[in-house]
């Protein structure tokens, strides 16, 4: 038997579940492939467990800051195999909500492995190795990522892991060395210290977080060794090294770190790997999805979300699936511009930067300056005993070009920072906006009307 739809849509991640929500929501026929588990990386191994991880580690840091001030005392303890539990149904929930949320939109979910036969026809095969075969006038591909890594940092699952893995452990390690000081880096290493493991995050460039301004890097990694972590930056890892007791990392100058275990977070890779595209385009890249300015692979195919490698992150593939959607139905013409997108951290400190950094913009010539506010005369962030951080503006004449911040609570303010930037907002903007006080908003605020240098 042989189905017809308008678009159809490999990959249930965040690009591909946008995608076909959107191609029904504009009264095309939709269906939507998975081999996997719906929703992805994001849902099922990334953003969503981490973020449960992290908010139920949360009164940890809490609690210590407020001993810190000698405002009391006490702990919290966080059971390792219930919030493992906890994962399993809330993830399993989303799941059944996200299904449910298909159906009502009028989107066929077809579990199994999809392959290409020709430029608008493709095959997928079930778990009972029963076919489905499927014409198309458009096809979006919304394939995702995989943790990536070099030879000599290959995981076993063991005692050297990736994400996916650190996410399932039942057990807390003893000591934990995390190679990569990227956000997943970054956030796994927080909640394994808040979990009680010795963390030592490793990093190869000169600074942790290095696509983020120096002054919000050094302050984040101020942070986390006052949290207990200690921070290497300008590392390399030059072999791992199995013992007895786990794994020794070897670095430059005949220095080395000793860990439980391993957890190797140096990026994400796409994935480029579908079958029967090798027959569509034979003379496509491999390192990702190389698609033109509308995301498209060829006059059927579109290419949306991490698969691509235009920008790693699960709200940018949302809003790709989308646009794909609009312009597969007709709705829109190109190119995709999707405006400023914000790269958050999560944890406490959190950081965040919407528009470029400063070397960013000096290296396209734009001429710059740079306006801040510290979060230390925040009365919210006082409060919290949580006075560390600030938050930076950067500026080209009398527009806001960029924001970024580190320190708690500080992606409260990304969403009113994104849109400042994709709006160009000008000092009398900010001027005649009233913040709400008090806020850590009111930081922004200062950093806006700041002197600028």
């Amino acid at each position: 038997m042989t189905e017809t739809y308008d678009i159809l849509v490999i990959g249930a991640g965040p690009a591909g579940y946008a995608a076909a929500l959107e191609a029904a929501a504009l009264g095309k026929s939709a269906a939507l492939v998975e081999r996997n588990l719906l929703g992805g990386t994001c849902l099922n191994r990334g953003c969503i467990p981490t973020k449960l991880f992290l908010g139920a580690t949360a009164p940890i840091p809490a609690m210590a800051a407020q001993s810190r001030l000698r405002l009391g005392q006490g702990s919290f303890t966080v059971d390792m195999a219930a919030l493992q539990k906890r994962k399993t149904s809330l993830l399993a929930a989303t799941r059944q909500a996200m299904t449910k949320t298909l159906e009502t939109a009028g989107v066929r979910l077809i579990s199994g492995e999809a392959e290409l036969r020709g430029p608008t026809r493709a095959v997928v095969r079930s778990a009972d190795d029963s076919q489905t075969r499927i014409d198309f006038h458009r096809l979006i591909l919304a394939l995702g990522s995989s943790p990536g890594w070099p030879e000599l940092l290959t995981p076993d699952g063991e005692a050297v892991l990736t994400s996916d893995h650190a996410l399932d452990l039942g057990s807390v390690p003893e000591s934990l060395a995390v190679i990569g000081a990227g956000a997943i880096g970054l956030e796994m290493a927080q909640f394994f210290q808040r979990m009680g493991s010795s963390v030592t995050l490793i990093e190869a460039a000169e600074r942790i977080a290095p696509t983020e301004d120096p002054e919000i890097c050094a302050q984040l990694a101020s942070m986390l060794k006052r949290l207990g972590v200690t921070v290497r930056a300008n590392a390399t890892v030059s072999a791992l090294e199995r013992t007895a007791d786990g794994v020794r990392v070897r670095l430059g100058a005949g220095e080395e770190v000793s860990a439980s275990k391993v957890l190797v977070a140096v990026g994400r890779k796409p994935n480029t790997h579908f079958p029967g595209l090798e027959t569509i385009l034979p003379a496509r890249k491999k390192n990702a999805l190389e698609v033109d300015e509308n995301l498209m692979l060829s006059e059927h195919i579109f290419a949306v979300g991490d698969c691509n490698g235009k920008t790693l992150l699960a709200h940018a593939a949302e809003d790709q699936g989308r646009f794909a959607a609009r312009y597969a139905a007709g709705k829109i013409s190109g190119p995709y511009a999707p405006g400023p997108i914000p790269f958050c951290i999560y944890g406490d400190p959190e950081a965040f930067r919407v528009g470029p950094t400063l070397k960013d913009a000096q290296a396209k010539n734009v001429s710059c300056t740079e306006s801040k506010a510290q979060l230390a005369a925040n009365p919210v962030a006082q409060a919290a005993a949580a006075p560390h951080g600030l938050v930076k503006v950067l500026w080209h004449d009398d527009t806001v070009i960029g924001v970024s911040a580190v320190g708690h609570g500080v992606l409260h303010l990304v969403t009113t920072a994104t849109i400042m930037v994709a709006q160009g907002w000008s000092r009398s903007q900010a001027e005649n906006l009233i913040f709400a006080h008090p806020t850590l908003d009111e930081t922004l605020r200062y950093a806006l009307l700041a002197n600028q240098k």
